[in-house]
């Protein structure tokens, strides 16, 4: 007798085939907030990496991947993209662009190519947990596999540092 058929997640196969050591992580009940995926996979919020696409044009889209409760600061993205008009892309257009929900959205396995912005914030933590490309399933791996795989990605600065506002 054998048990239900588990779905590999379309991440995961990205990963897999170019060599990026990762695990599964799957949560038992729906995941309605940050600090319940964190507390849930055992970490903290900050090593939680949101993957938030955003629209320039039409047909032009660009995924900003950023730790935890972070937010992106839509004047430094601005400046960055030398864009001064772009939105957050709708649930159909993220659908559209990546081939995933909203809530299991990642820079791996979309359906097409995207420009990738990793936000420094990423990168802080040495492990890290990112969508899959299903609901309340999520992929954990050290955040240098995750440069090494997104290896065209453009590492930035896209969050306000209170430091340095006066």
């Amino acid at each position: 007798m054998t048990g239900p058929k588990v779905e590999i997640p379309p991440a995961c196969a990205a990963l897999k085939e170019l060599g990026i050591p990762h695990r599964i992580f799957r949560h038992e009940n729906p995941v309605d907030s940050f600090e319940q995926a964190a507390r849930e996979r055992g970490q903290r919020v900050s090593q939680v990496v949101r993957s938030i696409l955003f629209r320039l044009s039409e047909k032009e889209f660009v995924m900003v991947l950023i730790a935890g409760s972070a937010q992106v600061s839509w004047k430094i993205l601005r400046r960055h993209l030398g864009s001064s008009r772009m939105t957050m892309a709708t649930e159909d257009e993220v659908f559209a662009a990546t081939g995933y929900r909203v809530g299991a959205v990642s820079p791996f396995g979309a359906r097409n190519p995207l420009r990738v912005l990793v936000d420094e914030s990423v990168l802080r933590e040495d492990e890290i947990s990112i969508g899959s490309g299903i609901r309340n399933t999520a992929i954990i791996l050290k955040s240098a596999d995750l440069r090494r795989a997104l290896k065209d990605a453009e590492v930035v600065s896209l969050t306000e540092d209170e430091r340095r506002i006066p």
